[in-house]
């Protein structure tokens, strides 16, 4: 029935007017007839209140459009972000390096091998690093730099091995053709050809006996999109500097141009200072001159609000998904951007710059490097001890050590047992070890120190000296100190009969206890920068001064 014939009409038996319609047509006719004004401004009061209602649930519905084509788009950027990431294998040569165990929060160091290739692979390669002759040549990792995070993320690190340093190299197997490539002695910068980074990958942990977690690499054309994609980088050189070719033969050509002091590096002159080598005087310069680089690169980031800038933002990963290839297990934007996020959280101060220590190859002193034999390894064992390399940080509150107990007997009574347990899972037990701590014991009294020969294929990561109960306590914690070995390793426990030395994989040679490393002992001879230190400034090689 129309609505107007049920306005006029009253229903018949068995119709019903719907109460929704009644109260309508009540509300309808009251204010036609003019009832109470307390009505009418109640009736308005509820007409706004649903026009209100019906405002908010059309804002919200064209705000969930917003959102959902928004979240879309971002979803697409994300995945034409991923698009952009080259991925390769993680590692293609021999990997027998144990990750690092947690600290007592559960967090391991993140360590990064950053890779700067100069594969001349495109005419915009070949424009900025090279002549037409070397497309297609075999590429070389002329930049090679460990980034070191460390497991509580209030330090990190950059460690440069120079591109002219000899070095064993794994046998390698490349992973697009399957060419097996012998181990060898060469310069490092030469492994990037033998397998690709993979085999860069494997040879650094070799080297280094560090877990190293991923690798990324990046070429000419990246690094100058990078550059220009933060608004440029500052940096410093004492004098006028011009990198090229000399009369007389004197070798140069990066291009590098600059006037003393502060420059801007934008487009082609940041790639240029990188590359530079000569106008610095050598290979390890030229590192230094990147870690300069880089520590600036980082104030820069820090100041500027890259992740609220959208278009900032968006420059940057641009640049950064097209500049890199990345080991596999690191080839998406969240993961790089995780990455970055612990990276990011690091203070400046709390950063250190160096270049591993060397030497002088004896078989080419003018040309080649070789890894200082004392010096180098101290600086692995920090990283893989995950020791700051700077003082800056907040000292730990630390116990007051509880007095020594006094020996029961002097060491030439104490019966003592040596167990070799120096395997571990990268290296095999070191053979007549415990029959060498034994001697060195002899020398300092303790003559009935012997190895045990019924304690065989036991390894141990640290170094113990365990005692069976309280009386022994004294005897074992002064036999610890005639080692060198802390007071903090000397255990009771009831596997033992008496005080017996466990020697574990950290010491596989000399006859006293090796030191650990503490915060900020680098060597003398690494060229340490810390991040904050806005004062460096390159000295120039006389001859490229204009």
């Amino acid at each position: 029935m129309a609505q107007s014939e049920l306005r006029g009409k009253a229903p018949s038996d068995g119709e019903t007017v719907p109460r929704r319609r009644r109260a309508s047509d009540t509300a309808e006719k009251s204010g036609r007839r003019g009832g109470g004004g307390g009505r009418r401004r109640g009736d308005a009061k509820a007409e706004r209140r649903q026009r209100r209602r019906r405002a908010l649930r059309w804002s919200a519905s064209v705000l969930g459009v917003v959102i959902l084509g928004t979240a879309g788009a971002g979803y697409l950027y994300i995945q034409h972000l991923n698009g952009n990431i080259r991925k390769g294998e993680l590692v293609s040569g021999g990997d027998d390096v144990a990750k690092p165990k947690p600290n007592a929060a559960g967090q391991t160091p993140i360590n990064i091998l950053l890779l700067g290739s100069d594969i001349r692979d495109s005419a915009e390669d070949i424009k900025l690093g090279g002549a037409k002759e070397n497309k297609g040549a075999p590429p070389r990792a002329d930049v090679q730099m460990l980034i070191h995070v460390a497991a509580d993320r209030k330090s990190a690190a950059f460690v440069s091995v120079p591109r002219d340093t000899r070095v064993d190299i794994p046998q390698c197997t490349d992973p697009k053709t399957g060419h097996v490539y012998p181990a060898t002695n060469d310069l490092i910068n030469s492994s990037l050809a033998r397998g690709g980074p993979g085999c860069t990958m494997a040879t650094w942990r070799q080297l280094t006996k560090l877990y190293i977690d991923h690798w990324m690499m990046i070429d000419f054309t990246g690094v100058v999109n990078m550059a220009d994609a933060i608004g440029g980088v500052d940096v410093c050189v004492q004098d006028n500097v011009w990198d090229h070719h000399l009369p007389g033969g004197i070798r140069g050509g990066s291009g590098l141009k600059l006037k003393a002091g502060v420059n801007k590096l934008k487009h082609e002159q940041a790639l240029q200072w990188l590359r530079t080598r000569d106008a610095w005087g050598s290979d390890p310069e030229r590192a230094k001159a990147q870690h300069m680089y880089l520590n600036s690169m980082m104030r820069t980031l820090k100041k500027q609000n890259v992740f609220t800038d959208s278009g900032r933002f968006m420059d940057l990963a641009e640049a950064a998904t097209k500049s890199l290839q990345v080991s596999e297990e690191l080839g998406s934007v969240k993961k790089l951007y995780d990455l970055g996020m612990q990276l990011k959280s690091v203070p400046p101060k709390r950063i250190t710059s160096l270049t591993m220590p060397r030497i002088a190859d004896p078989e080419a002193p003018n040309a080649h490097l070789l890894p200082d034999p004392v010096n180098a390894p101290k600086v692995w064992q920090m990283l893989r001890d995950d020791v700051p390399f700077d003082k800056n940080g907040t000292p730990a509150k630390k116990k007051e050590p509880a007095a020594p107990k006094t020996p029961s007997q002097s060491p030439g009574q104490l019966g003592v047992l040596v167990q070799n347990a120096t395997a571990d899972s990268a290296n095999a037990a070191v053979p007549g070890r415990a029959q060498a701590v034994a001697d060195a014991l002899a020398q300092q009294g303790y003559v009935r120190a012997s190895k045990d020969a019924s304690a065989t294929g036991l390894s141990a990561d640290s170094t113990v000296v365990r005692y069976p109960s309280a009386d022994l306590q004294g005897d074992a914690q002064a036999l610890a100190k005639s080692l060198g070995i802390p007071a903090s390793a000397v255990k009771q426990s009831t596997a033992v009969s008496g005080v017996t030395v466990v020697v574990g994989a950290d010491w596989r040679t000399g006859s006293s206890y090796p030191q650990k490393p503490k915060e900020g002992d680098v060597p003398s001879n690494s060229d340490a920068i810390n991040g904050a230190d806005e004062s460096q400034c390159m000295p120039v090689y006389k001859p490229y001064r204009w």
